[in-house]
């Protein structure tokens, strides 16, 4: 072996040796007695007991609704816009999250959209399986297709048709209706301003004098209800709303279930020959004892 390591190997060992160091020993925790109580480590084989999941309802969890409620209120806004501008061929899912620009909303989500959110919603019909477009509340599409929607309300005696919701059903409303302005009638309701749409039938028109119409606009009504208008027209002598008004039906009285007993009454067509009933029943009678008397034992 070379003479050089050799040396350089025992200085190392005297340096080595030199060097103070300091072990730390570990110390040993005291064994404790095994109890009743402690649980056994659950061999590999061995699965501890799931507990049951309870169903995920998204109405309690806020985060996750309000997220679902925003998607879909987006979803509805933007099917209003396309039926009003006249688009009318249904959409399926994929197409309705490309154009809001919602393909990133999550499996979960997408989900929730497809079987409950749009099939359920009343505002989304489905003219195709699995393809959506709006459900406007009247199926209108131009000014002829208004014009009879108010006509038929009118014939039918159901009044006329807010303008909100002929706004949110027929696409173009405000060209439609500035066409047809000779034909509809805008009347503003006192209690909201919110106007209504009737049909102007123009065969109902007529002239009527000056003076009626002083007339009937001095009379006010609007705080007087219907008995106190019966009264008033009773008091000069006029009994024209007697017959008007919802009657109310009139209960039957029930007759009483008389109380005597019911003879039989014999008929009347062989009234003529009583007495020779009576004397042929007087007489079979007779003949019937004789027969007995001499057929007894002798």
């Amino acid at each position: 072996m070379d003479a050089a390591l050799l040396r350089e190997r025992e200085l190392f060992k005297k340096r080595a040796l030199a060097t103070p160091t300091v072990e730390k020993k570990l110390q040993k925790e005291p064994s404790k007695a095994p109890s009743s109580s402690a649980k056994k480590p659950l061999q590999p084989w061995e699965s501890k007991p799931a507990a049951p999941k309870e169903p995920m309802n998204y109405k309690t969890m806020t985060g996750s609704s309000n997220k679902r409620f925003a998607i879909l209120t987006k979803i509805v806004n933007h099917m209003k816009d396309r039926h009003l501008q006249g688009e009318d061929h249904p959409l399926s899912v994929e197409e309705i999250l490309d154009e809001t620009n919602q393909l990133d909303i999550g499996s979960s989500n997408k989900n929730w959209l497809i079987t409950e959110a749009l099939p359920n919603n009343p505002k989304l019909e489905q003219p195709v399986h699995g393809r959506y477009q709006f459900k406007p509340l009247f199926k209108v599409r131009d000014g002829k297709s208004l014009l009879r929607l108010l006509k038929q309300h009118d014939l039918k005696g159901l009044g006329g048709i807010l303008l909100d919701d002929v706004q949110e059903s027929l696409p173009n409303c405000d060209k439609v209706l500035k066409a047809r302005a000779q034909d509809i009638l805008f009347i503003t309701r006192p209690i909201d301003k919110k106007k209504i749409l009737f049909y102007n039938d123009k065969s109902a028109n007529f002239a009527v004098d000056e003076e009626f119409q002083k007339l009937w606009r001095s009379v006010t009504v609007d705080a007087m209800d219907d008995n106190k208008i019966e009264e008033y027209l009773e008091k000069q002598g006029i009994r024209s709303m007697q017959d008007h008004g919802i009657r109310k039906p009139m209960a039957q009285k029930r007759k009483k279930a008389s109380l005597k007993k019911r003879q039989f009454k014999r008929p009347r067509d062989n009234e003529h020959l009583a007495d020779i009933l009576e004397t042929y029943e007087d007489n079979t009678i007779t003949q019937k004892g004789d027969l007995q008397a001499n057929t007894g034992p002798k």
